[in-house]
Protein backbone atom coordinates (compact mmCIF):
# COMPACT_ATOMS: atom_id res chain seq x y z
CA UNK A 1 0.00 0.00 0.00
CA UNK A 2 1.45 3.34 -1.07
CA UNK A 3 1.66 6.32 1.30
CA UNK A 4 -1.06 8.07 -0.72
CA UNK A 5 -3.34 5.02 -0.44
CA UNK A 6 -2.72 4.76 3.30
CA UNK A 7 -3.62 8.42 3.61
CA UNK A 8 -6.94 7.93 1.81
CA UNK A 9 -7.73 4.84 3.88
CA UNK A 10 -7.06 6.77 7.09
CA UNK A 11 -9.24 9.66 5.93
CA UNK A 12 -12.00 7.17 5.08
CA UNK A 13 -11.81 5.55 8.51
CA UNK A 14 -11.94 8.94 10.24
CA UNK A 15 -14.93 10.05 8.14
CA UNK A 16 -16.79 6.78 8.74
CA UNK A 17 -16.17 7.06 12.49
CA UNK A 18 -17.39 10.65 12.52
CA UNK A 19 -20.56 9.77 10.61
CA UNK A 20 -21.23 6.85 12.97
CA UNK A 21 -20.68 9.11 15.97
CA UNK A 22 -23.11 11.71 14.66
CA UNK A 23 -25.65 9.01 13.93
CA UNK A 24 -25.27 7.55 17.45
CA UNK A 25 -25.73 10.96 19.04
CA UNK A 26 -28.82 11.59 16.93
CA UNK A 27 -30.62 8.57 18.37
CA UNK A 28 -32.92 9.95 21.05
CA UNK A 29 -35.16 8.13 23.55
CA UNK A 30 -38.91 8.39 22.97
CA UNK A 31 -42.06 7.79 24.97
CA UNK A 32 -44.46 7.59 22.03
CA UNK A 33 -43.59 4.22 20.54
CA UNK A 34 -45.90 1.20 20.44
CA UNK A 35 -45.11 -0.86 23.55
CA UNK A 36 -45.81 -4.38 24.77
CA UNK A 37 -49.08 -4.47 26.80
CA UNK A 38 -47.33 -4.87 30.17
CA UNK A 39 -45.42 -1.63 29.60
CA UNK A 40 -47.84 0.37 27.49
CA UNK A 41 -48.97 2.80 30.21
CA UNK A 42 -46.70 5.00 32.29
CA UNK A 43 -47.61 5.74 35.90
CA UNK A 44 -48.12 9.26 37.16
CA UNK A 45 -48.04 10.42 40.78
CA UNK A 46 -49.31 13.58 42.43
CA UNK A 47 -48.14 14.54 45.90
CA UNK A 48 -50.04 16.91 48.17
CA UNK A 49 -48.69 17.13 51.69
CA UNK A 50 -48.63 13.62 53.15
CA UNK A 51 -51.03 12.17 50.54
CA UNK A 52 -49.76 10.53 47.37
CA UNK A 53 -52.12 9.73 44.50
CA UNK A 54 -50.81 7.23 41.95
CA UNK A 55 -52.55 7.17 38.57
CA UNK A 56 -52.20 4.19 36.21
CA UNK A 57 -51.02 1.83 38.93
CA UNK A 58 -50.71 -1.58 37.25
CA UNK A 59 -52.96 -4.29 38.68
CA UNK A 60 -52.97 -7.10 36.11
CA UNK A 61 -54.53 -10.47 36.92
CA UNK A 62 -52.41 -13.44 35.78
CA UNK A 63 -53.32 -17.02 35.02
CA UNK A 64 -49.85 -17.80 33.62
CA UNK A 65 -46.55 -15.91 33.37
CA UNK A 66 -47.58 -14.17 30.14
CA UNK A 67 -51.34 -14.71 30.24
CA UNK A 68 -53.08 -11.82 31.93
CA UNK A 69 -56.05 -9.49 32.07
CA UNK A 70 -54.87 -5.85 31.95
CA UNK A 71 -56.14 -3.46 34.58
CA UNK A 72 -54.97 -0.09 35.87
CA UNK A 73 -56.11 1.70 38.99
CA UNK A 74 -55.80 5.03 40.76
CA UNK A 75 -54.84 4.67 44.42
CA UNK A 76 -54.01 7.01 47.29
CA UNK A 77 -51.35 6.46 49.95
CA UNK A 78 -50.73 8.22 53.25
CA UNK A 79 -47.00 8.88 53.67
CA UNK A 80 -47.46 9.01 57.43
CA UNK A 81 -48.48 5.35 57.29
CA UNK A 82 -45.52 4.18 55.20
CA UNK A 83 -43.25 2.14 57.47
CA UNK A 84 -41.40 -0.56 55.51
CA UNK A 85 -39.52 -1.25 52.32
CA UNK A 86 -38.70 -4.63 50.81
CA UNK A 87 -36.10 -5.69 48.26
CA UNK A 88 -37.26 -8.16 45.60
CA UNK A 89 -34.58 -10.17 43.81
CA UNK A 90 -35.18 -12.61 40.95
CA UNK A 91 -32.05 -14.35 39.60
CA UNK A 92 -32.55 -15.67 36.09
CA UNK A 93 -30.49 -18.82 36.60
CA UNK A 94 -30.08 -21.34 39.41
CA UNK A 95 -26.63 -22.33 38.14
CA UNK A 96 -25.19 -18.78 38.08
CA UNK A 97 -26.85 -16.03 40.09
CA UNK A 98 -25.38 -13.18 38.05
CA UNK A 99 -28.20 -12.06 35.70
CA UNK A 100 -31.25 -10.97 37.68
CA UNK A 101 -34.06 -8.47 38.05
CA UNK A 102 -34.47 -6.48 41.22
CA UNK A 103 -37.04 -4.01 42.48
CA UNK A 104 -38.61 -2.73 45.69
CA UNK A 105 -41.96 -2.72 47.43
CA UNK A 106 -43.33 -0.43 50.13
CA UNK A 107 -45.59 -1.36 53.04
CA UNK A 108 -48.11 0.79 54.90
CA UNK A 109 -49.68 0.23 58.32
CA UNK A 110 -53.13 0.36 56.70
CA UNK A 111 -52.30 -2.96 54.95
CA UNK A 112 -51.48 -1.45 51.56
CA UNK A 113 -48.41 -2.46 49.58
CA UNK A 114 -47.11 -0.93 46.36
CA UNK A 115 -44.20 -2.21 44.27
CA UNK A 116 -41.95 -0.18 41.96
CA UNK A 117 -39.96 -1.94 39.26
CA UNK A 118 -37.41 -0.25 36.97
CA UNK A 119 -37.51 -1.95 33.58
CA UNK A 120 -36.25 -1.92 30.01
CA UNK A 121 -39.31 -0.78 28.07
CA UNK A 122 -39.88 -2.98 25.03
CA UNK A 123 -41.71 -2.72 21.74
CA UNK A 124 -43.81 -5.62 20.38
CA UNK A 125 -41.55 -8.38 19.10
CA UNK A 126 -38.57 -7.29 21.20
CA UNK A 127 -37.03 -9.53 23.83
CA UNK A 128 -34.68 -8.29 26.52
CA UNK A 129 -31.01 -9.07 26.02
CA UNK A 130 -28.21 -7.73 28.21
CA UNK A 131 -25.89 -7.16 25.25
CA UNK A 132 -28.55 -5.37 23.22
CA UNK A 133 -29.29 -3.25 26.28
CA UNK A 134 -25.92 -1.55 25.87
CA UNK A 135 -26.85 0.07 22.57
CA UNK A 136 -29.83 2.41 22.98
CA UNK A 137 -32.26 -0.37 22.15
CA UNK A 138 -34.70 0.05 25.03
CA UNK A 139 -36.13 3.02 26.88
CA UNK A 140 -36.29 3.08 30.69
CA UNK A 141 -39.53 3.01 32.65
CA UNK A 142 -40.72 2.73 36.25
CA UNK A 143 -43.64 0.34 36.68
CA UNK A 144 -45.72 1.11 39.78
CA UNK A 145 -48.02 -1.75 40.62
CA UNK A 146 -49.85 -4.01 43.01
CA UNK A 147 -47.72 -6.75 44.60
CA UNK A 148 -50.00 -9.51 43.32
CA UNK A 149 -49.08 -8.27 39.83
CA UNK A 150 -45.39 -7.39 40.03
CA UNK A 151 -44.38 -10.05 42.57
CA UNK A 152 -47.09 -12.64 41.93
CA UNK A 153 -46.51 -12.99 38.19
CA UNK A 154 -42.87 -13.86 38.84
CA UNK A 155 -43.14 -15.89 42.03
CA UNK A 156 -46.37 -17.78 41.38
CA UNK A 157 -46.22 -18.29 37.61
CA UNK A 158 -42.56 -17.86 36.64
CA UNK A 159 -39.77 -20.42 36.78
CA UNK A 160 -37.25 -18.14 38.48
CA UNK A 161 -36.67 -18.01 42.23
CA UNK A 162 -38.02 -14.87 43.90
CA UNK A 163 -36.66 -13.50 47.17
CA UNK A 164 -38.43 -10.87 49.28
CA UNK A 165 -36.02 -9.25 51.75
CA UNK A 166 -37.03 -6.79 54.50
CA UNK A 167 -34.79 -3.71 54.47
CA UNK A 168 -33.58 -1.99 57.61
CA UNK A 169 -34.39 1.73 57.38
CA UNK A 170 -36.13 4.45 59.36
CA UNK A 171 -39.70 5.34 58.32
CA UNK A 172 -38.78 8.90 57.38
CA UNK A 173 -36.03 7.67 55.07
CA UNK A 174 -38.38 5.11 53.54
CA UNK A 175 -40.88 7.87 52.78
CA UNK A 176 -38.16 9.96 51.16
CA UNK A 177 -37.18 7.02 48.96
CA UNK A 178 -40.80 6.35 47.96
CA UNK A 179 -41.36 9.97 46.96
CA UNK A 180 -38.04 10.12 45.09
CA UNK A 181 -38.92 7.04 43.05
CA UNK A 182 -42.33 8.42 42.16
CA UNK A 183 -40.79 11.75 41.16
CA UNK A 184 -38.34 9.93 38.90
CA UNK A 185 -41.21 7.96 37.38
CA UNK A 186 -42.94 11.27 36.66
CA UNK A 187 -39.79 12.71 35.13
CA UNK A 188 -39.49 9.84 32.65
CA UNK A 189 -42.90 10.72 31.23
CA UNK A 190 -41.60 14.01 29.85
CA UNK A 191 -37.88 13.28 29.70
CA UNK A 192 -37.41 9.69 28.48
CA UNK A 193 -34.06 7.97 28.91
CA UNK A 194 -32.40 4.97 27.36
CA UNK A 195 -31.97 1.85 29.44
CA UNK A 196 -28.34 0.73 29.67
CA UNK A 197 -27.32 -2.69 30.93
CA UNK A 198 -24.34 -1.29 32.87
CA UNK A 199 -25.16 2.30 33.77
CA UNK A 200 -28.94 2.80 33.78
CA UNK A 201 -30.64 -0.47 34.66
CA UNK A 202 -33.01 -1.85 37.29
CA UNK A 203 -30.37 -2.33 39.96
CA UNK A 204 -28.36 0.84 39.37
CA UNK A 205 -31.51 2.91 39.80
CA UNK A 206 -32.59 1.02 42.92
CA UNK A 207 -29.10 1.36 44.41
CA UNK A 208 -29.16 5.09 43.67
CA UNK A 209 -32.42 5.44 45.60
CA UNK A 210 -31.28 3.16 48.43
CA UNK A 211 -28.07 5.14 48.87
CA UNK A 212 -30.20 8.16 49.71
CA UNK A 213 -31.60 6.39 52.77
CA UNK A 214 -29.01 3.80 53.79
CA UNK A 215 -26.65 4.43 56.73
CA UNK A 216 -23.90 2.73 54.69
CA UNK A 217 -23.51 3.41 50.98
CA UNK A 218 -23.95 0.36 48.78
CA UNK A 219 -20.43 -0.09 47.39
CA UNK A 220 -19.82 -0.10 43.65
CA UNK A 221 -18.37 -3.29 42.28
CA UNK A 222 -18.97 -6.44 40.28
CA UNK A 223 -21.57 -7.76 42.73
CA UNK A 224 -23.77 -4.71 42.28
CA UNK A 225 -23.27 -4.56 38.51
CA UNK A 226 -24.26 -8.25 38.43
CA UNK A 227 -27.62 -8.01 40.25
CA UNK A 228 -27.99 -11.63 41.38
CA UNK A 229 -25.39 -11.06 44.08
CA UNK A 230 -26.82 -7.82 45.45
CA UNK A 231 -28.47 -9.65 48.36
CA UNK A 232 -25.01 -10.74 49.48
CA UNK A 233 -23.82 -7.12 49.40
CA UNK A 234 -26.94 -5.83 51.16
CA UNK A 235 -26.62 -8.42 53.92
CA UNK A 236 -22.94 -7.64 54.43
CA UNK A 237 -23.54 -3.93 55.02
CA UNK A 238 -26.56 -4.52 57.25
CA UNK A 239 -29.33 -3.44 54.88
CA UNK A 240 -31.31 -6.67 55.11
CA UNK A 241 -33.22 -6.75 58.38
CA UNK A 242 -32.14 -10.16 59.65
CA UNK A 243 -29.46 -11.78 61.77
CA UNK A 244 -29.29 -14.84 59.51
CA UNK A 245 -26.28 -15.69 57.37
CA UNK A 246 -26.60 -15.57 53.59
CA UNK A 247 -27.53 -19.22 53.09
CA UNK A 248 -30.26 -19.19 55.71
CA UNK A 249 -31.50 -15.73 54.69
CA UNK A 250 -31.99 -16.92 51.13
CA UNK A 251 -33.91 -19.93 52.40
CA UNK A 252 -36.06 -17.80 54.71
CA UNK A 253 -36.96 -15.12 52.18
CA UNK A 254 -37.57 -17.34 49.14
CA UNK A 255 -41.31 -16.88 48.49
CA UNK A 256 -42.23 -18.95 45.41
CA UNK A 257 -44.08 -21.71 47.27
CA UNK A 258 -46.14 -19.28 49.33
CA UNK A 259 -46.87 -17.11 46.29
CA UNK A 260 -48.20 -20.09 44.34
CA UNK A 261 -50.32 -21.19 47.29
CA UNK A 262 -51.81 -17.78 48.04
CA UNK A 263 -51.90 -16.01 44.66
CA UNK A 264 -55.69 -15.66 44.88
CA UNK A 265 -55.80 -14.91 48.59
CA UNK A 266 -56.98 -11.36 49.43
CA UNK A 267 -54.14 -11.30 51.98
CA UNK A 268 -51.50 -12.24 49.39
CA UNK A 269 -48.97 -9.64 50.57
CA UNK A 270 -49.19 -10.87 54.15
CA UNK A 271 -49.13 -14.55 53.23
CA UNK A 272 -45.89 -14.32 51.27
CA UNK A 273 -44.29 -12.72 54.34
CA UNK A 274 -45.47 -15.23 56.93
CA UNK A 275 -42.13 -17.04 57.19
CA UNK A 276 -40.46 -13.71 57.97
CA UNK A 277 -41.86 -13.59 61.49
CA UNK A 278 -38.46 -13.23 63.13
CA UNK A 279 -37.53 -10.27 60.93
CA UNK A 280 -38.02 -6.87 62.51
CA UNK A 281 -39.48 -5.27 59.36
CA UNK A 282 -42.82 -7.09 59.21
CA UNK A 283 -45.49 -4.72 57.85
Amino acid sequence: MTPRTRKYVLIGVVLASAIAGVGWTAIKPRADRAWIPEQAVLPEASIAGHVVRVHNLRDFTYTARHDFTPKYADRSYDLDKLVSVWYVLTPFSKQWRGPAHSFVSFGFVDSQFVAISVEARREPGETYDALTGLFKRFELMYVVGDERDLIGQRAAFGSDQVYLYPIRAKPQKIREMFVAMLERANSLRDHPEFYNTLTNNCTSNVVSHVNQIAPKTVPAGAKTIIPGYTDEVALKIGLIDTDLDLEHARARFLINARARQFINDPLFSFRIREANARGRNKT
